[in-house]
């Protein structure tokens, strides 16, 4: 029940600012940077993101179970190495995956499949001890949740400063195939030093008990996942909450340029609803505390839904448009960010239940949920593109116009209805029955 400093609550959110600096730039302009740049079609691109992620998602819980593995610790944790060194590659990967080399559109397929492949399993072998080390720094479910917050204080800082400043330094090159990798770079070598940052003050408090760990195996996987019911309903709501909160990234671009007719209005409407939703993480651990962790995400959830579908409903205007987006953003990020204490309370509740501590695998098969719904959010892209008869760089039909803005406002609002009847009907462990567990486990642990 470790009381954390001040210092280390405020630096482990530097994790997700420096994954923001690289996640985000595929989440919001890889897309974009296919269809419109490499001049791959909409469909193909789509495919890119179905298959790749499809990939990672398998890949994730045997990066996981290796990093369980790891025989012994250094003295600087058994996670944060992993982290620290991971995140070198995930930056320079990062650049080549928006690159556009003179080859035919085969070619440039194949790069795109190849690169993106490689960027997946790099952002996990970095992703996954650092969700990991959360639950290694303290047992306080107050604390988690502070973490937690922390952690989506960042996310939606770096959602910020790419969504304000990535297509304003693209915009300074007449060549985009340049401004695209120039600009990547810039944002990775940010999120390296944001990575130091935690690697330097977050410290794994909590010990791993030793000889408790299985070899990698198909049935330890199955295991894990099975025996888990919060860590069950969280993959379930996940996939729909975050193919939600992607395709809304990934759209907004598109929107900006086609609907409102400026593609330099997403650095503003960023700056303004991702802002906003800066407000969600300040309110999350005061909702938490007075509502509880099940109740928190569900009123998240409820602002959002509400605020997307009366946004598709009325008729545009730029200023009803960002303030509706706003408050969504406002809504959803309660519920993502809180998304993260519910993880490692599953971590410890997999370890109650089965006398095994599996925490990167837990959140490996945890991130394997989030990848399903980068895949389908991807994908969905691209096909509503297509159906919608989105054709690059040209005045877009009234009905691609309509597609587009059901991509960015209503598929979010349906998908995160599901997602909160989930959790509503599915998610059963309290904060009071967590504490119990948690009790159990010092005790049995000491």
């Amino acid at each position: 029940m470790k009381k954390l400093t001040f210092r280390e609550k405020i630096t482990y959110g530097f994790g997700d600012l420096g994954n923001g600096f690289m996640f985000d730039m595929g989440q919001l302009y890889l897309l974009k940077f296919y269809t419109d740049v490499a001049g791959i079609p909409p469909v193909v691109a789509g495919g890119i993101f179905l298959f790749t992620k499809f990939f990672d998602a398998i890949a994730d819980p045997i990066v996981g179970t290796l990093i369980d593995a790891r025989k012994g610790t250094t003295a600087s944790g058994k996670y944060r190495p992993v982290m620290m060194i991971s995140c070198i590659f995930l930056a320079i990967i990062s650049v080549f995956v928006f690159l556009a080399p003179n080859f035919s559109l085969r070619g440039k397929i194949i790069y795109a499949y190849a690169t993106y492949m490689i960027w997946g399993v790099a952002y996990s072998c970095t992703n996954i001890p650092y969700g990991t080390l959360a639950s290694t720094m303290t047992q306080d479910p107050q604390e988690r949740t502070t973490l937690a917050a922390s952690r989506q204080l960042g996310s939606t800082l770096a959602l910020l400063i790419s969504g304000v400043f990535v297509i304003p330094m693209i915009s300074k090159f007449p060549n985009q195939n340049i401004g695209y990798p120039v600009a990547i770079a810039v944002m990775a070598f940010l999120g390296v030093g944001a990575f130091y940052t935690t690697f330097k003050n977050c410290k794994e408090h909590v010990p791993v008990v030793k000889g408790k760990v299985e070899k990698m195996s198909l049935k330890g996987i199955s295991k894990t996942i099975f025996t888990n019911k919060p860590l069950l309903v969280l993959i379930l709501m996940t996939i729909f909450s975050i193919s939600a909160f992607n395709l809304r990234s990934a759209m907004l671009i598109y929107f900006c340029q086609y609907n409102l007719g400026n593609t330099i209005l997403m650095a503003y409407i960023s700056f303004i609803s991702v802002g906003c939703s800066l407000l969600g993480v300040v309110a999350m651990p005061i909702l938490s505390k007075r509502f509880g962790k099940k109740n928190t995400v569900i009123i998240g959830f409820a602002i959002s839904i509400i605020a997307d579908l009366i946004n598709f409903i009325i008729p545009l205007h730029l200023v009803s448009f960002v303030i509706l987006q706003s408050v969504a953003y406002f809504g959803l990020s309660i519920p993502n960010g809180m998304t993260w204490a519910l993880v490692s309370d599953a971590i410890d509740y997999g370890e109650w239940k089965t006398g095994e501590k599996r925490g990167a695998i837990t959140y490996s098969v945890f991130n394997f949920s989030r990848k399903i719904a980068q895949s389908i959010a991807g994908f969905a892209c691209g096909i509503g593109l297509s159906l919608t008869g989105y054709i690059p760089k040209i005045k877009q039909t009234s009905g691609a116009l309509l597609g587009i803005k059901g991509l960015l406002l209503l598929y979010p609002a349906v998908a995160l209805c599901v997602a909160m009847i989930v959790i509503i009907a599915l998610y059963n462990l309290s904060d009071k029955r967590y504490l119990e567990i948690a009790q159990d486990l010092r005790e049995r642990n000491a």
